[in-house]
């Protein structure tokens, strides 16, 4: 059984259909790029895999170890965000919160895979530092170590490297690309094509002409032939 099967799904909101006959299935470490145009459709798709708004038709499915829960979330960041007072490990062991249950505590556990999950990302020395004195990479490495903590099996990322320089950006894709060797799942919205192309596995592309899900030798092949 696939990972995740998306089967002729239209999302949207109450408002009306964003985006329509969307199908793709994932194996266990897949590599996803979502390609498209602003408002097409992305994120409220990325939105509807989470569980946090329904499809308005078809039907999003896991097996068991890809569960909607077993599932971390990298969004986009906001201004507002980005001034968070909070130090980077609190920032990080936040992922645990819906594993937390009735309890309102983090347990021993808890801040041991927090500050694993920043040493894999070569963040442990920033622990302490306040979150909003950080640069935009050393943001986007806590807060990708923080989906890390919520995540088992997949990650869902959008536009991960945003707003970030060269040298950041090459790092966030090296830190995502050693996680999908590992076994991870990647889901990535994403506007950069070369990214796409060099690092995905699979392409699923808003395109003016409907929505498309290929593998990526087949995207590049189509697009030689234009």
């Amino acid at each position: 059984m696939a990972q995740i099967l998306c089967s002729n799904v239209t999302v949207g909101y109450e408002d009306g259909a964003v985006a329509k006959n969307i199908n793709f299935q994932l194996d266990a470490g897949d590599y996803l790029c979502i390609l498209g145009n602003n408002g097409s459709g992305k994120t409220t798709l990325m939105r509807t895999i989470l569980g946090l708004i329904k499809p308005l038709s078809g039907q999003i499915s896991f097996d068991t170890a890809g569960a909607a829960g077993q599932i971390g979330y990298l969004p986009q960041q906001t201004p507002v965000q980005k001034d968070f007072p909070a130090s980077a490990e609190e920032i990080v062991i936040s992922g645990f919160l819906s594993k937390c249950g009735k309890a309102s505590f983090y347990k021993r556990h808890h801040k041991e895979e927090a500050l694993d999950n920043m040493r894999r990302l070569g963040i442990e020395n920033l622990a302490h530092k306040s979150y909003k004195t950080l640069s935009g990479g050393q943001q986007q490495r806590v807060l990708l170590a923080r989906a890390l903590c919520a995540a088992k099996t997949m990650l869902l990322l959008d536009e991960p490297t945003a707003g970030l320089d060269s040298d950041s950006t090459a790092e966030m894709y090296n830190y995502i690309e050693t996680l999908n060797k590992e076994g991870m799942t990647i889901i990535m919205i994403s506007h950069d094509m070369d990214a796409a192309l060099k690092y995905a596995s699979h392409i699923l592309d808003f395109g003016r002409d409907g929505i498309s899900f290929m593998t990526k030798e087949e995207y590049m092949k189509g697009h030689r032939n234009e």
